[in-house]
């Protein structure tokens, strides 16, 4: 397929648009991803899956997708086989019915960001290969390795989920898991994207998020979700939570590519539900962020609690009770400043 006609934009202004048509992945799809034509409606895949037309198009519907018209041929053996995988497991009560709208919601969610982040990336990439291979033989050869790639991952992923789980002892009397959770947020971006470019500004964010991280699995971490400017990561352990914060705002000092950025971290109850984390302990540790000053951290008094428990001697950490402030949600908050040792005590 011949390259897109070229304009006057720079390649800032271009920097997301893909270098080929992107029509040519439906080609793909239908001679090679699905291995047949569309011919089944979603009547068909609801009569041979074993369930309900109401049921297959609420599938349909929680995996974000428009509405197909009743006598439209737009599906294939294979979503007679996921619609069928799906009834299986409800009725093995693998996969609760009450929360599966849920489930498929969230994996809709996660696999359409990546599936359009895959795309450009595969569509750009193209336009800088030398080889003289048409594009839909690449494709056919490159898409089945990056489904094994994400197999691979997939199944990683589960173990350390499952490891996470089995080694996670401290629970509320609730019965929620009791762990440090932490927002790491850029200071001054809105000003600061004003004056980058698009590439530029992608490339703050991936360095930014690549880093976090890195950082927050060092400390035995996870991340939760990125919302560009800011991270949110959950880490058991308090004292390796403290450790975490303290580097994530001293990067800056050895990293320059690396932004100014504020912590704020509590340690608590959590609800974990489909990959997110809710609870009270969410909400503060968010607002101690929004009110933390630039390369600073605050935590709150469970957290510095646990901190001055592990460090009596104030060799590791310096905790300073700050003023009590009333925030969103939570009135007169005791709030700690947490800082390196230092020979005298100031800010």
């Amino acid at each position: 397929m011949a390259e897109a006609p070229r304009d006057d934009r720079s390649d800032d202004d271009r920097s997301d648009e893909p270098a080929f048509d992107p029509s040519i992945l439906i080609d793909v799809a239908s001679t090679f991803l699905f291995d047949e034509e569309p011919s089944l409606t979603q009547a068909d895949v609801a009569e041979r899956a074993g369930v309900d037309e109401e049921t297959a198009w609420a599938l349909w519907r929680y995996l974000g997708f428009p509405q197909v018209d009743d006598d439209k041929a737009a599906f294939t053996s294979a979503d007679v086989e996921a619609v069928e995988t799906v009834r299986r497991l409800t009725e093995m009560r693998v996969i609760d019915p009450e929360v599966l709208p849920e489930l498929v919601r969230v994996m809709g969610r996660t696999f359409a960001r990546l599936a359009d982040w895959q795309t450009r990336v595969l569509l750009r990439s193209l336009s800088l290969n030398d080889s003289d291979e048409p594009p839909l033989e690449v494709l056919t050869e490159v898409i089945p390795m990056v489904e094994q790639v994400q197999g691979y991952i997939w199944r990683r992923q589960l173990m350390a989920a499952a490891s996470r789980m089995a080694m996670r002892s401290t629970v509320s009397d609730e019965g929620a898991p009791t762990m440090a959770v932490g927002f790491v947020d850029i200071v001054g971006y809105t000003s600061r994207s004003r004056q980058l470019s698009a590439r530029e500004l992608s490339e703050l964010v991936e360095w930014f998020e690549g880093t976090v991280s890195d950082l927050v699995l060092a400390h035995g971490g996870q991340v939760i979700k990125t919302i560009g400017d800011e991270v949110l990561y959950t880490v058991d352990d308090p004292v390796e939570a403290g450790r975490l914060a303290l580097e994530l705002v001293e990067r800056s000092e050895s990293d320059e590519r690396f932004p100014e950025v504020r912590v704020g971290s509590a340690y608590g109850p959590v609800v974990a539900r489909l990959g997110d984390v809710y609870g009270s302990t969410v909400n503060l540790a968010s607002r101690l962020t929004s009110i933390a000053r630039p390369s600073r951290v605050l935590v709150d008094a469970t957290l510095a609690d646990r901190l001055r428990e592990h460090d009596v001697d104030d060799r590791e950490f310096r905790l300073r009770r700050t003023r009590r402030m009333n925030v969103k949600g939570f009135e007169h908050v005791e709030l700690w400043s947490l800082k390196r040792p230092r020979s005298s005590d100031d800010d």
